[in-house]
């Protein structure tokens, strides 16, 4: 007599698949509120390094305003950037193509000070909402208030022209 060969199908049983999706479901509620916290905090440290860049180039921008000997305001300070940056009379930045060395700001000044002090790969800003930008620029108490428009949260940097302090919210 011949032997039969048996076929036997082999695969997952029903309840190995239940498990295996009862356990694959409880590791992304546990994992997925955590990549929703990696990414609010992946903004709040661009927020913090755009804010770092921007207080160095007021800094340097004054460092070269001393550093050539001046002691009164200037317009397109030689040897920082582009060489364009008007600084007051107390040696902060003040604007770049407006030869303007007011402490008082607009939001022309501002987007100027943006620009000439991060150069190259800044940030998009601008005083305008329709044009999507990363920063929205406004100007409150005479100071540039830059908004952080990528996260909805209201965060913000601001410069006073009046003392070179930069002041970080993170909402």
């Amino acid at each position: 007599m011949q032997a039969q060969l048996i076929k036997k199908h082999s695969g997952f049983t029903l309840i190995e698949l239940v498990v295996v999706i009862a356990i694959l479901a409880i590791l992304a509620a546990f994992a997925l509120p955590r990549f929703a916290q990696l990414s609010e905090q992946a903004h709040q440290s661009s927020i913090r390094a755009t804010s770092g860049a921007l207080a160095a180039g007021v800094a340097l921008a004054k460092t070269q305003w001393v550093s050539n000997g001046f002691t009164t305001a200037q317009t397109d300070v030689q040897g920082f950037g582009n060489g364009l940056v008007d600084v007051s009379a107390d040696g902060w930045a003040t604007s770049v193509a407006s030869d303007d060395t007011s402490a008082t700001m607009d939001a022309t000044k501002c987007q100027e000070i943006w620009a000439g002090l991060l150069q190259s790969n800044a940030p998009t800003v601008s005083a305008v909402p329709a044009n999507n930008p990363d920063y929205l620029i406004t100007v409150a108490a005479g100071d540039c208030v830059f908004t952080y428009q990528l996260d909805g949260q209201g965060s913000n940097i601001e410069y006073d022209a009046n003392t070179g302090e930069i002041t970080t919210t993170i909402n």
